[in-house]
């Protein structure tokens, strides 16, 4: 059978409406279950129609209460996590004073059981073994790791894992820093262990440990605010440390991780997420890299 020049057309047409139309009903986002409803009057909320958040007390920039007045101040909404925060509350359907913030602990709310608060949200890793007893969001947020020291330092210029061997070196507990310290660095001095960034970083400033190890945007932090005189030497190549992915984090089988994800979505797809990060985390000039 012949077709017309114009029906032809119309047919071609009609194929790629087809297309788009299939193309926009396709898979839901990563991580959201369609059988979920995230209707505001159905979010399963452990206080009612408020969004609870829990956070690390205290927080620190770039992640949170950026600037001498918001300092420790979440509801400043600075900072790439307090801002993030209030635009997932929007998406949902809040209002940024239907936003209330509870503080926990960084290593004792990676248990089995339940929550008082919605979600927690303080540089999470999502790890397999974290994973078996909480849930995560999909990823807000990617890095890897980097060393800081004295820029009078022997190690300032090491380009190498190898470089670092006679190094001592500090990283802060039940993070992936102190992981990749023993594990991929594998100093021949044993590593120092702190309860917190701060108590490594008052350990490089007493001259105990000659560098620490925290995700990128920490170090701009510590070499900006924290400790004078230092430096970020670089970050480690992604061959040498896969990436940290951070995931908010939920008690087990909470449903309103759906309705997280659909919302981060949102926030990925219209490039918001992108400005946060812009905004908050990316620094002028380029880092060195820290080879294997």
């Amino acid at each position: 059978m012949l077709v017309s020049r114009s029906n032809l057309a119309r047919l071609i047409g009609l194929l790629m409406a087809l297309a788009l139309v299939a193309a926009a009903c396709g898979g839901e986002a990563e991580g959201v279950d369609p059988d979920v409803s995230c209707e505001f009057g159905d979010l399963n909320l452990v206080n009612p129609a408020v969004l609870t958040v829990a956070t690390g007390e205290p927080v620190f920039p770039p992640w949170m209460g950026v600037g001498d007045d918001n300092f420790d101040v979440p509801e400043s909404k600075t900072g790439f996590e307090g801002a993030l925060v209030y635009a997932l509350a929007a998406e949902l359907g809040f209002s940024d004073d239907q936003v209330v913030w509870e503080r926990t602990g960084f290593d004792e709310v990676i248990a089995p059981g339940p929550k008082n608060w919605d979600f927690n949200i303080q540089q999470y890793s999502i790890t397999e073994a974290r994973d078996q007893v909480v849930d995560f969001s999909v990823p807000y947020y990617t890095t890897r790791q980097a060393l800081v020291t004295f820029a009078t330092s022997q190690f300032a210029t090491a380009t190498s894992i190898d470089d670092l061997k006679d190094a001592k070196l500090g990283a802060a507990i039940g993070t992936t820093s102190l992981d990749f310290v023993e594990d991929v660095i594998k100093p021949n001095t044993e590593v120092a262990v702190y309860d917190e960034n701060v108590g490594a970083e008052a350990a490089m400033i007493a001259g105990q440990i000659e560098g620490l190890v925290v995700d990128l945007p920490t170090a701009y932090f510590v070499t900006a605010v924290q400790v004078a005189d230092s430096v970020i030497v670089g970050q480690f190549e992604e061959s040498a440390a896969a990436p940290d992915d951070y995931g908010m984090l939920f008690a087990e089988g909470n449903p309103l991780v759906s309705c997280i994800n659909a919302a981060l979505d949102v926030l990925i797809s219209d490039g918001k997420l992108q400005e946060f990060e812009d905004e908050w985390l990316t620094q002028d000039g380029a880092i060195p890299v820290i080879g294997g």
